[in-house]
């Protein structure tokens, strides 16, 4: 489970957000701050931190002031900035002080739940250790600009999209395109075809099925399962 702090001077923004963070499968709101000084109380504090959702207009500071802090004090801890802050400045200094993230109020569910789901992705990726090739290289770089379902693919609509991504992470185990076809009331063809686009962004693992003749049944699992 991934322990984010949620971070927003708005009471009422910080509960949305950590009510989208709670929605995403492998995450779970460790705290929420309205200020900076209680975010960086709670990053001395809590057990375990992950992950902090940070927004930078702040009564008493700002998120970029609450990231310099933190790594001052030689905390590591993953920053994904959130906040209606444009400006290229807060942008390139929020790329320079290391948050791995940037995204811009307002946004929907869609918007964090694909950087959420980058992130994770990211973090498996880097828990392998070891020395990385070129290609791991790549992927850990690129890991957090992965594609979501508003960058789909032309001729991939983001409806039928959600739907088998909806279904397959909420399935218990593996699910062949024939079942998400039956579950989802498309065709198996174009559930084939989304369950494919899933497998490419690495949002879905392909297994195989061997049976007692034939061709082995494809089957794909949801990432954070496989």
């Amino acid at each position: 489970m991934i322990e984010v702090l949620v971070v927003d001077d708005d009471i009422r923004v910080a509960r949305v957000n950590a009510a989208y963070v709670e929605k995403v499968p492998g995450f779970h709101v460790a705290a929420e701050a309205h200020d900076a000084a209680q975010a960086l109380r709670l990053v001395e504090t809590l057990p375990r931190l992950d992950l902090v959702l940070l927004d930078h207009y702040l009564p008493d500071g700002t998120g970029l002031g609450v990231v310099r802090e933190m790594r001052r004090r030689g905390h590591q801890t993953d920053v994904i900035m959130v906040t209606a802050a444009r400006d290229v400045s807060t942008v390139q200094a929020a790329m320079r002080h290391g948050a791995l993230q940037y995204l811009v109020k307002p946004f929907a569910f869609a918007g964090l739940r694909a950087k959420l789901e980058a992130y994770a992705e990211l973090r498996r990726t880097l828990d392998g250790g070891g020395e990385a090739e070129q290609a791991q290289v790549d992927r850990i770089f690129g890991a957090l600009s992965a594609p979501s379902e508003p960058g789909l693919p032309k001729g991939h609509s983001p409806t039928t999209a959600e739907l088998v991504r909806r279904e397959l992470m909420n399935a218990e185990g593996a699910l062949s395109a024939q079942e998400v076809a039956e579950r989802t009331g498309v065709s198996r063809q174009t559930a084939q075809r989304y369950l494919k686009l899933l497998e490419r962004t690495g949002r879905a693992r392909l297994t195989l099925k061997y049976g007692d003749a034939g061709r082995p049944e494809h089957r794909y699992v949801w990432a954070t399962r496989a």
